[in-house]
């Protein structure tokens, strides 16, 4: 890898064109120069040829030698990119779950999309999706019909209202991110006020806290004029703003209030990690995304990029169960789960399991958990096998119970 880092390095360093733009720039100067002594004396052309022969070929040469050096940079990287990251075949399989949802997979790229701001993309895509659907293969059920599409949400995607939304939504972001300017954020937030206390979201405090910190530290902290003026002003905004959180949020409003003791010393104070927190901004404009999206019914991130971020975490562990398997010549023969485990960091794991005590093997929509009366869960294969038709045992307790009085219970 440090091979790698190193070539990478040096096509930094060297894939400056600035060089070459100025060799560019004065051949072109010399030729602009030449055609306006041809134009003032036509008779001098042969001559005025004649000695730009040398300076241009001179200037294309200089030209040349600068992009040498890039071009023998970029295959150096290239060499060491197909060293470090060797071509691999990638898993293979006679099943696709995916080639029978051919409108899934457009509404997943086309939100993706429209999640990035990528507005005009996002409207090619569609109709490009509309004028060569895609068929589902032969024997699935095809996902293409309208009725299907409307309940999949293709319809929406195609609805300027939505794209106002995410338009709406950026628009708050950069003002948050690049200016420091909370204004449209907590105006959002205001408006939507009561979806976001229903859901139990503190975004809307978060805002007015944020900005609240921003009123008291803005300015020279040197300047004492200026520090009571931001003092005042952060005075007036809580006592204008924070009344009507007093419910949920008196603790924090108080550590707030009890900070303007401490306005000359706030790094040593006990509210230093409030006033100081160098990730703060981040933090609300992710927790700002979220939310936007719940409203909308939508993840905060986008499926498209969690399938295919998951995807790469499991791909080398599929090329090594298919080099194994090939070995031994086995084949994967279940269509619906993987054959081994594929470990996903805590944010990509979304849904419940269940692994029955009794077998060992995790439940599927085939063999759901079944709880029994006396509130013990297996597996659905277990419970029959245990049972084998009549009054059993449970396997944990002395409870006897018959396979007709178990629930399914749903993950």
């Amino acid at each position: 890898m440090n091979a790698l880092l190193e070539e990478h390095e040096n096509l930094v360093r060297r894939g400056d064109f600035s060089k070459s733009i100025n060799d560019v720039q004065s051949t072109i100067d010399l030729l602009v120069n030449a055609q306006a002594t041809i134009i003032a004396n036509p008779s001098s052309a042969s001559i005025t040829l004649a000695k730009l022969q040398n300076p241009v070929k001179q200037s294309f040469d200089g030209t040349n030698t600068d992009l040498k050096e890039v071009y023998k940079s970029l295959g150096n990287y290239s060499k060491a990119l197909d060293k470090k990251f060797k071509d691999k075949p990638l898993p293979t399989t006679d099943y696709d779950a995916l080639s029978s949802q051919p409108s899934l997979i457009n509404r997943a790229v086309a939100m993706h999309l429209l999640r990035e701001g990528q507005f005009s993309v996002a409207s090619v895509f569609l109709k490009e999706a509309d004028s060569r659907p895609a068929r589902a293969s032969h024997g699935d059920v095809n996902l293409g019909s309208d009725t299907l599409q409307q309940e999949l949400g293709i319809d929406a995607l195609r609805s300027e209202s939505l794209r106002r939304q995410f338009g709406s939504m950026y628009y708050i972001l950069a003002e948050l991110k690049t200016k420091r300017n909370l204004i449209p954020a907590i105006e959002w937030a205001r408006a939507n006020s009561r979806s976001l206390e229903s859901r139990g979201s503190n975004l809307e405090f978060e805002l007015g806290r944020l900005q609240f910190v921003y009123l008291f530290t803005r300015g020279t902290s040197d300047d004492d004029s200026s520090l009571v003026d931001n003092k005042q002003e952060a005075f007036q905004y809580a006592r204008r703003e924070f009344g009507r959180f007093q419910g949920r949020y008196l603790p924090e409003i108080q550590q707030l209030s009890g900070a303007l003791a401490f306005s000359t010393n706030l790094a040593d104070s006990p509210y230093s990690t409030i006033f100081n927190n160098a990730f703060a901004w981040d933090e609300l404009a992710t927790s700002f995304t979220r939310e936007f999206c719940s409203l909308l019914g939508l993840s905060a991130d986008s499926p498209l990029y969690i399938a295919a971020t998951a995807g790469a975490i499991a791909l080398p562990t599929l090329l090594k169960l298919q080099t194994i398997m090939k070995e031994k010549r086995t084949e994967w023969t279940t269509q619906h789960e993987l054959p081994v485990e594929i470990p996903l960091p805590p944010a990509y794991q979304f849904h419940s399991i269940f692994v029955c005590p009794v077998s060992k093997e995790q439940t599927t929509d085939r063999n759901p958990p079944m709880m029994m009366p006396c509130g013990h869960v297996v597996a659905q294969e277990s419970l029959m096998r245990l049972s084998k038709g009549s009054r059993f045992k449970c396997p944990y307790c002395p409870g006897e119970s018959h396979p007709k009085d178990a629930r399914k219970v749903f993950l």
